[in-house]
């Protein structure tokens, strides 16, 4: 595998030098998907959040920005991605507001549940069972919870469709293969948002 491929295959799991590279990249380049993703929050009301596959923990700090009574528990199942979540968020970590925990999804049993909102940032495409995973993420919800993904790609676009090929244990979803595994897992309610003029896409769904 060459140099180019083992830089982008640690979307996965960030380790090492290239690792951090990525965090790196990853907090810069998802900065306004996470931030549209978001506007489809306006009514959602949380007191305590978890941001599950958090990377370099950018979109955790923008949840506690947009939520400032909320705490929040941030998720991770690198070290390396652990390592920088704490360290960009130490402020809030000492004010006791926010943890960083290492873990992973597909047994999620996080302190501090239930949640009353679950967000997941470009990552569900690494999720171990989707469906397992998502009723993982129901369990440590409250009733009446929320959970949001936000993905770069719809599952339709050919560039979404590259990447799952060149980046391996990558799985791209459709919004019919999310809502599916959602209502599955447990939600009752599933809404699903196109960007419009990109391949994002938003998902919102509740307990």
């Amino acid at each position: 595998m060459g140099l180019f491929n083992k830089f982008f295959n640690m979307t996965r799991k960030p380790e090492g030098f290239l690792g951090k590279m990525m965090v790196n990249t990853m907090n810069k380049g998802h900065g306004a998907m996470s931030d549209w993703g978001m506007e489809y929050l306006d009514g959602v009301k949380a007191t305590n959040i978890c941001e599950l596959g958090c990377g370099g923990g950018k979109s955790a700090a923008k949840l506690m920005k947009r939520y400032p009574e909320a705490k929040l528990t941030a998720v991770d199942y690198s070290p390396v991605s652990v390592k920088a979540a704490t360290e960009l968020n130490a402020a809030e970590i000492n004010a006791g507001r926010c943890t960083v925990l290492q873990g992973d999804v597909s047994e999620l049993d996080l302190p501090g549940k239930p949640f009353d909102l679950a967000t997941a940032f470009e990552t569900v495409y690494f999720w171990p069972g989707i469906e397992k995973c998502f009723s993982r993420v129901a369990e440590n919800l409250s009733d009446g919870g929320y959970f949001l993904i936000v993905n770069e790609t719809d599952g339709t676009d050919p560039v979404g469709r590259k990447w799952e090929k060149k980046i391996d244990g990558m799985t791209v979803y459709t919004k019919e293969e999310l809502t599916e595994a959602l209502k599955n897992a447990g939600f009752s309610e599933v809404k699903c948002f196109n960007h419009g003029k990109l391949p994002w896409l938003a998902v919102l769904a509740e307990k």
